[in-house]
C-alpha cells in the first residue's frame, strides 16, 4: 500500500511540474527557466519507473497474469 501511495504522489508531482512549466512556456520569460520544471519532471519520471522495476524484480508488486 505504501508503494502505491508513493507512486500516486510522484505522479501528482510530475503533473504539477508540467503545469508549472506551462506559464513560463507561454510568457517566454519567467523567473525560473522552463527547463528547471521539465528537468525535474523527467527526473521524477525516471525515479518512478526505476521504483516500479525494483518492485517488480523483488516481487513486492505482481503484474497481471497472461490471459493465455
Amino acid at each position: 500500500m505504501l508503494l502505491k501511495a508513493l507512486a500516486v504522489c510522484l505522479l501528482i508531482f510530475i503533473i504539477l511540474n508540467l503545469f508549472r512549466a506551462l506559464p513560463v512556456m507561454l510568457k517566454g520569460r519567467g523567473s525560473q527557466p522552463m527547463s528547471r520544471y521539465l528537468g525535474r519532471r523527467l527526473l521524477i519520471s525516471v525515479l518512478l519507473f526505476a521504483l516500479l522495476l525494483i518492485a517488480l524484480a523483488t516481487g513486492y508488486l505482481t503484474p497481471n497474469p497472461r490471459p493465455y
